[in-house]
């Protein structure tokens, strides 16, 4: 049996553990959390979207090829077991290209659909909630059903009979929820069971009733969010009214989205209402870039150095499109927001640059521990002193313990 079914039959019998899904191409956040899991030996996932990777390359740059060849190196480099990492595409359909007939955004989804599968990724998403050009911003589930259908296709097409399918379309929007939204409902039993049994009907049109067998996920809402500058954390005392929707498929769990920033007993929570798989991306990236801020400060005490913050900013205003929309024209949240837009930015030339002179400044720096401790938390602190004994330099080793304390709680108790 594949590692995630074991685990997730293990979480629909009680285990109450979740299994974490990275969402991010970020180096640093990779190597801390592939480093985490290999100190926990814990399986963990690691997924790409189809806006970030696809075959043109998205806003990474990246083919499904090279983003699975890019996990497997920074594994090599941190010392990590690529048997506890499954690779999965995270809504994974026509979204990339939205503005496009329908006919034409399906057969481009096909294609990374067959590049996805054909560079090891297991674990696919199916997300055709989108509409195409001129149809509704988000079509109904029949559609998304039948158009899912036929992408799970060619995914067994490609891997006969070795693909997991997540399912489901009740999602915040990617990077959490506009300035302006507020107030989350989360998915009633009744709308769960509707959409697994559309998807139900749509495999069976097509014969893929044992592809719909290996459906391991299905995407609700619990009732969570972020955005720019507030959290809707989730209500632990609300009744557990969902789990009986997974009645009669005893190998799914529920997946939920953008639950970053959530208080730390709500993962536990949610594994034990059958949430068996938590994703988490920008406070991953928002956690690096705390450290990260608080690094330049002190090379500013230190050297004089003007804070990278100006570069940043610079750098934003000459390409604003990834933050609006999303924020409006504020400087504070363009730094700072929880939606953590700035992540677009980080692999510029100018910041990697800055990134790279301020790692070799401090490297050869005598940094007084009241200067540390006035801008980097103690537990961060700490934990990068562990990780400078394994050879790992100071600064990089701060940026990288704030990620993983960012991370331990979806990893649970440490065995």
């Amino acid at each position: 049996m594949d590692k995630l079914t074991s685990f997730l039959r293990a979480n629909r019998a009680g285990s109450g553990k979740a299994m974490p899904s990275v969402c991010s191409a970020h180096e640093d956040v990779l190597m801390a959390s592939l480093m985490l899991a290999q100190d926990r030996r814990q399986t963990v996932l690691i997924e790409a979207t189809s806006n970030q990777v696809n075959q043109f390359g998205g806003y990474t740059g990246m083919t499904p090829q090279d983003f699975a060849r890019y996990v497997g190196q920074i594994a090599a480099a941190a010392g990590s077991d690529m048997d506890l990492v499954i690779l999965g595409g995270d809504h994974l359909g026509p979204q990339a290209w939205r503005s496009e007939p329908a006919d034409v955004a399906m057969g481009h989804a096909a294609v990374m659909m067959r590049d996805y599968v054909g560079a090891g990724f297991r674990k696919i998403h199916l997300d055709c909630s989108e509409g195409c050009a001129g149809e509704p911003a988000q079509v109904g589930d029949e559609l998304a059903a039948t158009r899912a259908a036929a992408l799970a296709k060619v995914c067994e097409e490609t891997s006969p009979g070795e693909v997991l399918y997540v399912i489901g379309t009740e999602v915040p929007p990617p990077g959490g929820a506009r300035a302006d939204e507020h107030g989350i409902t989360p998915t009633s039993p009744e709308r769960a069971r509707a959409t697994l049994e559309a998807h139900r009907q749509a495999f069976a049109a097509l014969g893929l009733d044992a592809a719909f067998a290996r459906v391991r996920g299905l995407v609700v809402q619990p009732g969570l969010e972020f955005g720019p500058a507030h959290i809707d954390h989730f209500d632990r005392m609300q009744p557990d009214l969902l789990s009986a929707a997974l009645d009669g498929y005893p190998d799914l769990c529920f997946e939920a989205h953008s639950t970053d920033y959530q208080r730390k007993d709500v993962y536990p929570d949610l594994a034990r209402r059958h949430f068996g798989i938590l994703k988490v991306g920008p406070a991953l990236t928002f956690a690096w870039r705390e450290a990260l801020y608080g690094l330049s400060h002190v090379d500013s005490w230190l050297h004089g150095t003007p804070h990278i913050s100006a570069t940043m900013e610079r750098l934003m205003l000459a390409n604003p499109k990834p933050w609006k929309g999303h924020y409006p024209d504020d400087r504070a949240l363009r730094h700072f927001g929880y939606a953590d837009r700035i992540r677009y930015y980080w692999n510029e030339p100018d910041a990697q640059s800055e990134l790279k002179d301020l790692h070799e400044r401090l490297a050869n720096a005598a940094i007084p521990e009241p200067l540390l401790r006035a801008y980097i938390p103690h537990s961060v602190a700490t934990t990068a002193e562990n990780l400078a004994r394994r050879g790992i330099p100071l600064s990089r080793a701060i940026l990288i313990s704030s990620v993983q304390l960012a991370l331990e709680p979806y990893m649970g108790e440490a065995a």
